[in-house]
């Protein structure tokens, strides 16, 4: 009888699991209904998806993922933690160059739903200072992930947008590259945004998903583009 107990909580569990790892879209979609501030995935039957990399720059891994990018005609969205732009500012200049947008993700990558809303503001204010030497910075993503009404307020008076996705392979959770890129593949659909992280490990793992991703979005004529040019293609 135990036994049996503990195979239908087993077989309940991975049920569970199935439907968070393998119907992102469909739960982003849920989700998206709760704010339409908050940017999840664009409804669109184009076969065009929006890339974005958390969580740089970085002096030896930006590189390489725009090297893939530039290789494969992809473009994305780096939301940039300002307190590594130092020493990095031509990696920086590379991104503005070769046309991929630049978004605020603070100063250093802590949960941001934990900072009160001036001290908030305050990071935002001045992460966008050193951001925008560089380029236009108008989309945001809270480290974790989280959000709140008073996030959503702030960043609003200061012409920002809350930018979140649907298809997240926990790279930042799981050292696999090769489960990062089949995650993808599995998930990716028209309208899709894409999360992915930059920096250190990270930052190698997520070249080399790249690496097996951009080809084969590309060979099923998918366009990979920045957050903006999702949203302008609607």
């Amino acid at each position: 009888m135990i036994q049996w107990i503990i195979l239908v909580a087993f077989a309940a569990l991975l049920s569970v699991l199935g439907v968070f790892l393998f119907r992102p879209q469909w739960i982003a979609a849920l989700l998206a209904k709760g704010s339409a501030e908050v940017v999840w995935l664009v409804r669109t039957q184009e076969p065009v998806v929006a890339l974005t990399i958390d969580d740089g720059p970085d002096s030896d891994t930006t590189p390489r993922i725009l090297d893939l990018l530039q290789h494969y005609g992809a473009h994305a969205t780096f939301f940039l933690i300002s307190g590594r732009v130092a020493a990095n500012e031509d990696v920086m200049a590379r991104l503005a160059h070769e046309q991929h947008e630049l978004a605020n993700h603070l100063n250093s990558d802590d949960p941001a739903i934990l900072l009160d809303p001036p001290e908030l503001e305050r990071q935002l204010l001045a992460s966008h200072g050193v951001l925008a030497q560089f380029g236009d910075v108008r989309w945001f993503r809270p480290g974790s992930g989280w959000y709140n009404a008073q996030m959503l307020a702030i960043l609003r008076q200061h012409g920002y947008r809350c930018a979140l996705g649907s298809v997240y392979p926990f790279d930042a959770q799981l050292r696999s590259a090769w489960f990062a890129a089949r995650y993808v593949l599995w998930n990716v659909r028209p309208g899709a945004i894409i999360v992915l992280h930059d920096h250190g490990g990270r930052g190698v793992r997520t070249a080399d998903a790249l690496a097996t991703i951009l080809p084969e979005v590309k060979r099923r004529g998918f366009r990979v583009v920045t957050l903006s040019e999702l949203l302008e293609g609607k």
